[in-house]
């Protein structure tokens, strides 16, 4: 599928069971941990902390569906559990088991096109290429 002036189309990409599904302009990341601290009777300040779970949001900016992904009828909202893949210079980010969380959408007919989504992901993968 190629798109011009859409430069990053082959580096991050929507994935679902090993098939490309769509590609994305542009993404934005945040992780959040929920840590706890611990305290003490008696005590003015907390004496630890405790790493809680990580929490992996993401926005993505202009999808793309990949012509297979159309052929086959792909609907956005009714995904889950797919990947979305980084392809850095020196290494490649998976997050795995995602799950969308808004979809804004904009378009002409006969082209998929989806402004921003929103995913959570359960798990971030980091591999050197």
């Amino acid at each position: 599928m190629a798109i011009a002036g859409f430069p990053t189309s082959s580096d991050i990409y929507l994935e679902v069971d090993g098939v490309k599904v769509a590609v994305v302009q542009s993404y934005s990341a945040r992780a959040v941990k929920t840590s706890t601290t611990v305290e003490a009777f008696g005590e003015a300040e907390p004496v630890a902390t405790v790493a809680g779970q990580t929490t992996h949001a993401l926005e993505l900016t202009r999808l793309y569906a990949t012509d297979e992904a159309i052929r086959d009828g792909i609907d956005f909202y009714s995904l889950d559990g797919f990947s979305l893949v980084i392809c850095k210079p020196d290494r490649k980010i998976i997050y795995s088991d995602c799950q969308w969380s808004s979809i804004s959408e904009t378009g002409t007919l006969g082209n998929m096109v989806l402004e921003k989504v929103g995913i959570v992901a359960a798990k971030r993968l980091e591999t050197e290429v």
